[in-house]
């Protein structure tokens, strides 16, 4: 395996973005990579669930991939998410997405039902065993219950050495994460997701970095290397701009995906906030509160204290 696929710092989530038809748009979809590049951000992933991958064809999941692979051109990595809860599906997905240039396969643990950590760890095993020469990001998001033990994840490492990194994102998991660390001896890669939400708590611990939305992503790799660094006070003072954003669009997936493609749009990234159905309909009150959530953290990226570097866009040469 390739040692320059390693992955560190913030990783966000490209949304796909769709035309008014809610057909794939490719040009807008380059230029969120143009975007994620311009941001210094060194890696990405798609299609995952603020993807909305659960809406996309198979040959979509793909597509957007190959799109990503091909307008990064090696400037930024790619993380292809190859969810399905079919094994066979999934496996043929990370294949083929391999072979498209993917430095980096995802798989979420199949969670529509219930099943036993042996059932789960047949499902990973064979996952991993199919691809062993790439590396595997392993996501278990769980809402309706706890994620894969520490025991299971340690055991899921020692036979199979392409499982290099865990993304979890559940409530008071610093304590899960800590011994995580302590008994893979760090060898596992730690993200959290749900939006960067826990991440001033886990930066200390030794996560490996953060897999947010993409709308907010430069200004929470700010937050990563200035707690990272020891500058503590000014870590909260950002993360306190920008965290009633996150809190507010998270609590509805559908949600999340309209408050980001706004924040997008306010941004001058896309041209719609077009989710496919079934989408979120938000009340005018929510409307108006999301525009005057994204409004601040406008205000922050304008604030030229916080260091944060300003983007020329494509729409905003218009």
């Amino acid at each position: 395996m390739n040692s320059e696929n390693e992955l560190f710092g913030v990783v966000p989530i490209i949304p796909t973005p769709f035309t008014e038809n809610e057909e794939i748009d490719e040009d807008a979809l380059r230029s969120l990579i143009d975007f994620a590049i311009t941001s210094g951000i060194e890696a990405v992933c798609l299609p995952a669930y603020a993807s909305e991958f659960y809406k996309l064809t198979d040959d979509e999941k793909l597509r957007v991939v190959r799109v990503a692979v091909e307008h990064a051109a090696g400037r930024i990595k790619i993380v292809a998410q190859s969810n399905h809860p079919s094994l066979k599906i999934a496996i043929k997905l990370a294949k083929a997405n391999v072979e498209a240039g993917a430095d980096v396969i995802s798989l979420a643990v199949p969670r529509i039902f219930s099943l036993p950590e042996d059932s789960l760890k047949v499902y990973l095993s064979d996952f991993l065993q199919s691809i062993p020469e790439t590396p595997v990001l392993i996501q278990d998001f769980n809402p309706g219950g706890s994620s894969i033990s520490v025991e299971f994840i340690k055991n899921l490492m020692d036979e199979n050495p392409n499982f290099k990194y865990l993304k979890l994102e559940e409530p008071l998991c610093a304590p899960k994460f800590d011994s995580i660390i302590q008994t893979t001896k760090g060898k596992i890669g730690l993200f959290e997701g749900w939006g960067g939400l826990y991440m001033l708590e886990l930066i200390p611990i030794g996560i490996r970095g953060v897999m947010p939305g993409l709308a907010v992503s430069d200004i929470l790799q700010r937050v990563f290397n200035l707690r990272r660094n020891g500058e503590h006070a000014k870590a909260f003072d950002l993360f306190e701009k920008v965290m009633p954003q996150i809190f507010f669009s998270l609590q509805n997936m559908e949600l999340f995906h309209y408050a980001e493609k706004e924040l997008l749009m306010a941004r001058g990234i896309l041209k719609n906030s077009i989710a496919r159905k079934a989408a979120y309909i938000p009340d005018p009150s929510s409307v108006a509160y999301i525009k005057e959530l994204n409004q601040r953290v406008i205000d922050v990226l304008n604030d030229e204290s916080w260091e944060i570097k300003p983007l020329e866009t494509s729409l905003s040469k218009e």
